[in-house]
């Protein structure tokens, strides 16, 4: 490094420029490639711009300060249409819809219109959906920086998988249409002019493990045609002050080039019941709250939260949340309907009794364990799945939940 510098020093001297620093893929937040920059600054003596995602004030050099805005919606309409050129008709008004889904810069989106065209010339006259093409380039493209902070769940489940009562499907329902139509009612109707708070589409899930939360998050990513991520709210805050605001903007910064669906796993480590600020860790603990619900709030995608304790959350955080979907756990009707569904069609089955199987008093993940079990124990044995292999599976499952399996949950089994 210490050669690089002094032959940049020499050019820039020679030339009579400025250096650019590109920060851009640098997480300043990192101390040991902050040292390394600081470093770097210190050698230069000639005229610096650099260029970075947060704003960074260099110690030992003045600096002026500009912030670089991102290309508003329209912007990047005209930038889309540049980049596309002639085929730019064919997407009969699908541009408008990409802006509205994601939020891209013009680098960015050269290199998705100049792949796609190249895909488009390559089908030589084959069917091509040009709109689904620059979609899903779209997606692939905004997925690097939040591959590296949370885990991007496949999602594959559907309606027909989900065993819910009627009244948390309707609502599972409305906020697909919130996340369906939210250019129409913000932009076109006039809602974002109005009001710039509470735009963010939220939503928490509670029930028990296994009652279907992460599931029904999975439905909403499927039939909208969005990503999933998971973050495990548990491994975002730290006991550390501060970090936990660092981890978070990390996280929604990352988020905000697609609208993706954020599930936040395990809510209560960081929402539960405020207490009274008694000293300063208590205070930042209020501040990591707040600072959370802002970034929701703003947040143009889907964020949803999950806990097993609804009870436990503040009553002013609740207030903020758009839908709140409470998961019961499921009755026997309902665990019989699950059982109907968990084993593939291609899975070798012999005279399995969904009623009897349905008095096991588990949750749907629970079955979904026992039905995968059941299934090995049957392929060991070179079997189809009967039900000597759930109740081998149930006792198993049982034993992990540290409870006891029930002579009257089983009887009449074998």
């Amino acid at each position: 490094l210490q050669t690089l510098v002094v032959l940049w020093q020499r050019e820039a001297t020679l030339r009579s420029t400025a250096l650019l620093v590109d920060c851009d893929a640098i997480d300043l937040a990192s101390s040991p490639r902050h040292d390394a920059l600081l470093r770097l600054v210190e050698q230069l003596h000639c005229p610096l711009v650099m260029a970075s995602r947060d704003r960074w004030q260099p110690h030992g050099r003045s600096a002026i300060g500009w912030q670089v805005h991102p290309p508003t919606a329209w912007e990047q309409q005209q930038l889309w249409q540049q980049a596309l050129g002639k085929v730019s008709p064919e997407l009969n008004g699908q541009i408008a819809a990409l802006t509205s889904e994601f939020s891209l810069n013009a680098p960015t989106i050269e290199v998705i219109c100049t792949e796609v065209v190249g895909q488009q010339a390559q089908a030589a006259g084959a069917e091509f959906d040009l709109g689904d093409a620059l979609r899903q380039a779209c997606r692939v493209h905004s997925r690097p920086r939040l591959d590296d902070l949370a885990q991007r769940i496949e999602a594959i489940a559907t309606w027909e998988d989900l065993v819910l009562p009627e009244r948390q499907k309707q609502v599972l329902q409305t906020i697909t249409a919130h996340v369906s139509y939210r250019s129409q009612v913000y932009d076109r109707w006039g809602f974002r002019a109005s009001s710039s708070r509470g735009l963010g589409i939220s939503a928490l899930f509670a029930g028990a493990s296994g009652t279907g939360k992460t599931m029904s998050a999975e439905v909403l990513a499927h039939t909208l045609q969005l990503d999933l991520y998971r973050i495990d709210l548990s491994s975002v805050v730290s006991k550390y002050i501060g970090e936990t605001e660092k981890n978070l903007r990390r996280i929604f910064d990352a988020a905000e080039a697609s609208t993706v669906i954020l599930l936040f796993d395990e809510a209560d480590a960081l929402f539960g019941k405020r207490s009274e600020v008694k000293d300063s860790h208590d205070r930042y603990a209020n501040m990591e709250v707040s600072y959370l619900l802002q970034r929701m709030e703003a947040y143009q995608g889907l964020a949803i939260l999950t806990t097993n304790l609804k009870d436990s959350l503040d009553t002013a955080f609740l207030r903020r949340i758009r839908f709140v979907v409470k998961f019961p756990f499921p009755d026997s009707d309902q665990r019989a309907q699950i059982w109907q569904r968990v084993f593939p069609t291609q899975t070798p089955t012999q005279a399995l009794d969904v009623q009897k199987l349905a008095k096991l008093n588990v949750a749907g993940g629970n079955i979904r364990n026992i039905a995968l079990n059941a299934t090995f124990l049957a392929a060991q044995a070179g079997e189809s799945v009967q039900m000597q292999h759930v109740r081998e599976a149930a006792y198993s499952e049982y034993t992990k939940l540290e409870r006891t399996l029930t002579d009257a949950e089983v009887k009449g089994w074998v």
